[in-house]
Parts: C-alpha cells; sequence; structure tokens
C-alpha cells in the first residue's frame, strides 16, 4: 500500500472517530459502511450501493477533515433513508438530486459543512426526497456529488457521463465477474456487511481499489430492513447519551413511525370535528325539573375551500372532492364549497347536503393570483362559523393577519408554510 493511500485511510479513520464522538447518531450509521478504495476511472468523488462507502482517494485528498466527515455521513444517511428501495418508477437521475437534497439539509441543520458540490437549498429543508422530485426540473441540471449505485440504470450524477458509461461497459463487466462474487459471498448478497464490520478501515486487500462499480444488491427488502433497525439501534443510542438533536429526534420518530397519508389524516380530522357530545338542555316537564345530561347527535358544518390559481390541476381538485365526498356521509357533514384564485368565484359558494354528492362544479375557474384572505372574509361578512375549514391549496399566497376562531386544515401541495391551523402535506 502506498504512503499517499495510508494517509487517506488514516484520514477517513480520523473522519470517522470525529463522528462517533461528536455525533455518535450518524457516526454509529457509518460505521455500516466498510470503506473500500475506488479506481478513479469510475469513482469521480465518492459512492454507495448500501454495503460499502467507496471513495476516490484524490478526492479524500483534496477535502478538509470537516468536509471528509459530511461525505462519510452523507453516504450513510442514503442507507438509512433506505433511498435504494424508494425510487419506484422515477427518472433515476432526477431522483438521485432529489435524494441528495433532502440529505444535505438534514446534515446541514446539523451545522456540517459539506463539500463545494455539495446540493443545497434552504427551499427543501425538512422535505422528503419524494416531496422534493416533484418540484425539480424533468432533467434536473445538477449534478449529484456522489454515485448511487442502488439499481442498473445508469445515474447522470456524481462525475461520470452516459457517454462515459456506455465506453466502459465491457471493463465493467469484465472487471466484476471475480471481485464482486467475493464481495457478494462475504457480504451475503448485499445483506450483512456486518461481518466484515470489525476490520476498520481496511476491507480490501493490501494495496488494493475497487477497479469497477460493484454489481447493484439483489435483496433490498432485506438491506431495506437493515437499515431501519440500524437506524433505530443509532438513535436509541445516542438518545441514551444525550447527543440526539431535536431536529433528528423529530426525523427518526417520523421515519420510524411515519405520519398517516393525507387522507387518513383528513379523515381524523372530519371525524374529530363530528364528534358526538352530551348536551344539558331542559328536558320535557313531564320528565321532571332535573338537568340530565343526554347523547345528542348533529350534522357538521364544513367549508371546502379550493385554491384555483393555476397551481392546482382539475384532476387534483377531483381526486380531493371525491375523498371529502366519500368521508361526508360517514361523518353527517354539510359542506359549503367555494373556489378563489386572489377572489372568490362568482359561481359559487354551492352547498350540499349530507345525501347529496359533492363533485367539481362546472365552470369553476381561476388562473389569477393566490390569495386566501377573500375566503376567510367571506365567512365573517356573512357570520358563516364552520366546524372545520379545508382549504386545497399549494399555500403560497396572502394568508389573513389573525388565526379564526375555527379550526382550518390546509391540504397542501408543495413545499411552502402555512401561518396557523394544520398543514397536511399532499404527497
Amino acid at each position: 500500500m502506498s504512503d499517499e493511500l495510508q494517509a487517506i485511510e488514516t484520514k477517513l479513520a480520523a473522519a470517522r472517530t470525529r463522528l462517533i464522538l461528536d455525533k455518535p447518531f450518524l457516526g454509529s450509521l457509518v460505521m455500516h459502511l466498510p470503506l473500500k478504495a475506488a479506481d478513479p476511472k469510475w469513482c469521480e468523488t465518492t459512492a454507495t450501493d448500501a454495503r460499502h462507502f467507496y471513495y476516490n482517494p484524490g478526492y479524500i485528498g483534496r477535502l478538509t477533515l470537516e468536509q471528509t466527515q459530511f461525505v462519510l455521513a452523507h453516504e450513510a444517511m442514503h442507507c438509512a433513508l433506505s433511498h435504494f428501495a424508494r425510487r419506484s418508477h422515477r427518472q433515476k437521475h432526477r431522483w438521485d438530486v432529489a435524494c441528495d437534497y433532502a440529505v444535505n439539509m438534514i446534515l446541514d441543520d446539523e451545522r456540517m459543512r459539506g463539500p463545494e458540490d455539495a446540493l443545497m437549498d434552504a427551499k427543501y429543508r425538512g422535505l422528503t426526497a419524494e416531496e422534493i422530485y416533484p418540484l425539480l426540473h424533468e432533467d434536473p441540471p445538477e449534478k449529484t456529488q456522489d454515485m448511487h449505485l442502488f439499481d442498473n440504470e445508469s445515474s447522470e450524477g456524481g462525475g461520470e457521463s452516459e457517454s462515459q458509461e456506455q465506453d466502459q461497459g465491457e471493463e465493467r463487466q469484465q472487471g466484476r465477474g471475480e471481485d464482486d462474487r467475493q464481495d457478494q459471498d462475504q457480504d451475503g448478497g448485499g445483506g450483512q456487511p456486518e461481518q466484515r464490520e470489525g476490520q476498520g478501515s481496511q476491507p480490501q486487500r493490501e494495496g488494493e481499489t475497487q477497479q469497477a462499480p460493484p454489481s447493484p444488491p439483489r435483496d433490498l427488502d432485506q438491506l431495506d430492513e437493515q437499515w431501519k433497525s440500524r437506524l433505530a439501534a443509532a438513535a436509541q443510542a445516542a438518545r441514551q447519551a444525550g447527543k440526539l438533536s431535536q431536529s433528528l429526534m423529530r426525523f427518526v420518530d417520523n421515519l420510524l413511525a411515519p405520519q398517516l397519508p393525507w387522507r387518513a389524516l383528513l379523515a381524523r380530522y372530519m371525524m374529530n370535528a363530528a364528534r358526538d357530545d352530551y348536551s344539558f338542555q331542559r328536558t320535557s316537564r313531564r320528565e321532571g325539573e332535573a338537568l340530565m345530561p343526554r347523547l345528542y347527535s348533529q350534522s357538521v358544518n364544513v367549508v371546502v375551500a379550493l385554491d384555483t390559481s393555476g397551481s392546482v390541476n382539475d384532476d387534483e381538485l377531483r381526486e380531493f372532492l371525491a375523498e371529502v365526498d366519500a368521508l361526508k356521509g360517514q361523518v353527517r357533514a354539510e359542506v359549503t364549497l367555494h373556489a378563489c384564485d386572489d377572489k372568490l368565484s362568482e359561481q359559487g359558494p354551492w352547498r350540499y347536503a349530507m345525501w347529496e354528492s359533492l363533485g367539481l362544479p362546472e365552470g369553476v375557474s381561476g388562473g389569477g393570483g393566490t390569495d386566501f384572505r377573500p375566503v376567510f372574509d367571506w365567512l365573517d361578512r356573512d357570520r358563516l362559523s364552520p366546524d372545520l375549514l379545508v382549504y386545497f391549496t399549494d399555500a403560497e399566497g396572502e394568508f389573513p393577519k389573525q388565526e379564526p376562531h375555527y379550526p382550518v386544515v390546509w391540504l397542501v401541495k408543495g413545499k411552502a408554510p402555512v401561518p396557523f391551523g394544520v398543514r397536511i402535506q399532499l404527497n
């Protein structure tokens, strides 16, 4: 092994040690990725296949120790977030860019400083890769800082172009043979790197580098379960040591006990608004003078507002209203529907009894700016006090300065925050 490579491995070991001491949650996750030097011909920076951390020694040599900690944590967080198992039908490069933004904003919250090529944008803070993906260009110009070796489809990020991959195709097929069979035997086919983690920072034979990209993991489900277990164990250990930040604690809790989908959350709030209650109204004189509590049921008055500024399309509006219609009968809801862009629709409002089917009225149109105040002004002007207001929107517009006295649920398409009420993310 050359002195230069030995110095790089010492630097990586020092960065892992610092992570374990300063940020034990991230450090614990990093320790599940054995380090492997990679040939710069295919690995320009760093890479992971959810089994190893691959690195270009020259790239690591140019980083500071703090940036080295960042890239180690970056690859480990891709694995902990199971980005390798969540792409589904999505276009790979666009998905890889979304994953990089999601990971880097988490590390930014931890006050970690990444290399200059790290994708950072505050507007994606707190969003998952699935939420970031539709906000990106269909063919994002961004370049990922690393390579995501999770499947066979080539990525356009990480410093390797599609033409380069085609040129190297034959070399890869020849180089994958014996080395990858050895990796798969040692790692249980991509599932059990723990068998080799005791070897520290030198899992490969001395002086060797990974000559070609490894074959993708085969059993993604098993790998996914392993990383979930590692995530839970790392979080528990860091929490007990008092070194799990509030932002990471929320992230871990949401990941291990994910929030309900928007339909279930909407149903929960509509059900709560329609709960049966007790009445202390005076009974008939024939029943005596005592005031006895009795259970009563009544219909719930729900106002549904649609943002028609153009950011939400008709198909999404119909899907949302179909869900409200399905819930309406269950909670005995009378629904008043209105539409608004920067002003109220001239055709509205539309009122539906609990037995009437709710749908998107004909002639609903908009396309102007977005202003939420007309809906709240209308409710105040007509002295309407709904049991619940549900607003379907992208949440990018003018809000009222004061929160109303009735409950508000915002079903939000996009990333924008709301100043009051309950925000439900539409994925």
